[in-house]
C-alpha cells in the first residue's frame, strides 16, 4: 500500500519539476546575476613599523604611492613608515610593451621582483601596474616567495563588477596598454564572474603613457585620449548606451580632465569612471589600526634604473602636488641605481652549441 501510494504522488510531482526546468531553460541565455567579487585580504602587520614596496613599469605607480602617503598621514595606522618606489622599467628606449614574446616580458619582471625584495625587504609589495599584474600570475617569484603581493587586478575588478550591477543598461571600456588588453585577464574574469561578453569592451591604447609621461595636462595627450575614445565608441552597440569607462593603466589618472572630458562629449551617458589607484591599497587600512599614534612619520624614497628627463619629472611632479608633495618631491630626488635587476640576459635565448660534423 505505501509502495503504490508513493509512486501515485510521485508522477504529478515529476510533472511539475520536469515543467520548472523547461522554464528554467528559457533563462539561460540570460545574464546571470553575480555575487560581488571577494578580493583576496591581505593582512598588514601589527607592529608599529612598515615598509611598503611599490613597483611599476614607469612613474604611473607613483600616484597609487601619493594616495597611499595621503591615507597613512591621515589614518595614522602606523608610528614610521617607508614607502619605496622600485621603476621596474628596465630600458628608456623602449618597455615591457615592445618586447615582442611574452615569456620575456614575464622573466624581466620576476627578476626585478626578485631584486626588489632581497634589496629593500619589504613588508609588502604593491603592483601598481596593470600591464606587470597581468603577467604577475606566471612569474616564478610569485610562485616561490611568501612575500604578499598585491595587484592592481582585483581592485580594477571589484570597481568594474560594483558599476556593472549598479548599471545593467550600461556597456563597460577597458582603456589599457597592449598588453594589459591582449592577455584578456579582465574580460576573462569578468565573465566568469556572470557578465555578458556584450557588455565589456576593450581599448588599447599605444604610447599613451609616454605622452602622459611627457605632458599629462598637453594638448597632444588630449588629442590621443580623444582619438582613443572615438576608437572606442564605434565598438558600442548603439549611440545610446550609457557608458562605464575604467583606466587600467596607472598613467592614465594624471590626465583624467582629459578622459572625462571627451567622454561627457561623446553623445553617451557617462555613469561611471573608474580608476583602482586609489582603492587598492584598502588591504592595508583596516578600522582596528586606524588612529593607533598620535601621528606617522613617513618616508618615500624613488629608485630607479634608468634615467629620469626634466620634462618628465616635471610633468609627474606637478600631477602628484596636489594629492601628496611628499611624493612630488621625492621624485624629484629620485635615486640612479644602474644596475637594479637583471634583464639584459633574458632578451634572447642563448647561442646552442653547435654540433662537431666528421669531414670524413
Amino acid at each position: 500500500m505505501f509502495k503504490r501510494k508513493t509512486s501515485v504522488h510521485f508522477l504529478p510531482f515529476s510533472l511539475i519539476l520536469f515543467g520548472l526546468i523547461l522554464a528554467l531553460g528559457g533563462c539561460l541565455n540570460q545574464e546571470k546575476v553575480p555575487s560581488p567579487a571577494v578580493p583576496k585580504s591581505i593582512i598588514p602587520p601589527s607592529s608599529a613599523t612598515l615598509r611598503v614596496a611599490v613597483t611599476d613599469s614607469g612613474l604611473g605607480g607613483l600616484s597609487v604611492v601619493a594616495h597611499l602617503e595621503k591615507r597613512l598621514a591621515q589614518e595614522r595606522s602606523y608610528e614610521k613608515v617607508e614607502i619605496i618606489f622600485v621603476n621596474a622599467l628596465f630600458s628608456s628606449q623602449g618597455g615591457y610593451n615592445s618586447l615582442p614574446h611574452r615569456r620575456t616580458k614575464i622573466e624581466i619582471f620576476s627578476s626585478a621582483l626578485e631584486s626588489l625584495a632581497k634589496k629593500y625587504q619589504p613588508d609588502l609589495i604593491f603592483v601598481g601596474c596593470n600591464t606587470l599584474s597581468v603577467l604577475l600570475p606566471e612569474t616564478s617569484f610569485i610562485q616561490h616567495s611568501s612575500l604578499p603581493v598585491v595587484s592592481i587586478v582585483d581592485s580594477a575588478l571589484k570597481l568594474m563588477a560594483e558599476a556593472l550591477r549598479q548599471h545593467p543598461e550600461a556597456c563597460l571600456i577597458i582603456f589599457g596598454t597592449p598588453t594589459t588588453i591582449s592577455e584578456g585577464t579582465y574580460v576573462r574574469r569578468l565573465i566568469e564572474q556572470g557578465f555578458l561578453s556584450e557588455r565589456i569592451i576593450s581599448q588599447a591604447c599605444p604610447e599613451l603613457e609616454i605622452y602622459i609621461e611627457r605632458g599629462f595636462d598637453q594638448e597632444e595627450t588630449a588629442w590621443l585620449i580623444q582619438g582613443y575614445v572615438e576608437e572606442a565608441l564605434q565598438k558600442l552597440p548603439d549611440q545610446k548606451t550609457p557608458i562605464i569607462a575604467s583606466l587600467n593603466c596607472t598613467h592614465y589618472g594624471y590626465a583624467q580632465n582629459f578622459w572625462q572630458k571627451a567622454l561627457e562629449a561623446s553623445g553617451h551617458e557617462l555613469v561611471a569612471l573608474l580608476n583602482p589607484n586609489e582603492t587598492m591599497i584598502d588591504c592595508l587600512f583596516l578600522p582596528q589600526l586606524k588612529n593607533r599614534f598620535p601621528n606617522s612619520q613617513i618616508k618615500i624614497r624613488v629608485v630607479s634604473m634608468i634615467h629620469f628627463s626634466e620634462e618628465v619629472i616635471n610633468s609627474i611632479s606637478r600631477a602628484l602636488q596636489a594629492i601628496s608633495p611628499q611624493t612630488a618631491q621625492a621624485l624629484k630626488n629620485y635615486e640612479l641605481v644602474p644596475h637594479l635587476f637583471e634583464w639584459r640576459k633574458f632578451l634572447s635565448p642563448p647561442p646552442q652549441p653547435q654540433e662537431e660534423t666528421s669531414t670524413t
